[in-house]
């Protein structure tokens, strides 16, 4: 596993590190992924339940029904990767891969760890610094927790998004001027699923005292 190639990209704005929350989403906007492992839908961070953490989601695999979700698999050969910028220069300094094992069936996480290549072409970094079993759809969570404070979390979700296409695509069309008010409008995404990777991290293995920049991608074997 020591190359592989850029499937999708999605970008977060700058989120604080002492709180708050930021997310980007891109639902099956690039068709050359559409439909597969690579398919990125959101990334959220955020401040956890432990002020001292911070907690990064990577959703995959958008608009699953409930009758497919079961089936709903991560790829083996498919790097999800936090990029985090802790400097503002927008490379990043840190990463944290998520790498799904088949034989375990079990999401590995490395990191939070400086890369040693940057941009589109990455490696994976170090040791695995946590590990869980990805939760079957509609089963308990299964939470891993690794020795430095790292935990994580994989498997199908309901999609938290909320957005309503056919309201955006009549303002994109010229026919309305706005979005609808709350309790009007209509939820797209609702009733559909994502696999969900959540990693919570300590800030103290950020390297960061102020502000940081977090964007993930997909990284897939060549």
């Amino acid at each position: 596993m020591k190359r592989k190639k850029l499937l999708i990209t999605a970008m977060a704005a700058v989120t604080l590190i002492t709180g708050g929350i930021i997310y980007a989403a891109d639902h099956i906007d690039t068709p050359a992924v559409t439909g597969q492992a690579g398919d990125i839908t959101d990334l959220y961070v955020f401040r956890a339940q432990d002020p001292n953490n911070l907690v990064f989601v990577a959703n995959t695999q958008g608009l699953l029904a409930p009758g497919s979700t079961a089936a709903a698999k991560f790829d083996e050969n498919t790097v999800i990767e936090f990029n985090i910028d802790n400097n503002g220069d927008a490379i990043e300094d840190l990463v944290i891969q998520c790498k799904y094992d088949a034989a375990s069936n079990s999401m590995q996480v490395y990191g939070p760890v400086a890369p040693s290549e940057k941009g589109t072409r990455s490696k994976l970094e170090g040791t695995v610094t946590a590990s869980a079993v990805v939760t079957a759809y509609g089963a308990s969570p299964t939470i891993g927790t690794g020795t430095n404070g790292v935990k994580v979390f994989a498997g199908p979700r309901d999609d938290p998004f909320f957005f309503d296409l056919t309201q955006y695509k009549k303002i994109i069309a010229g026919t309305a001027t706005s979005f609808l008010p709350p309790g009007m409008a209509s939820d797209t995404f609702a009733g559909t699923n994502v696999l969900s990777t959540v990693v919570e991290v300590p800030k103290t293995l950020l390297n960061a005292s102020g502000n940081i920049n977090v964007w993930i991608e997909t990284k897939k074997k060549i």
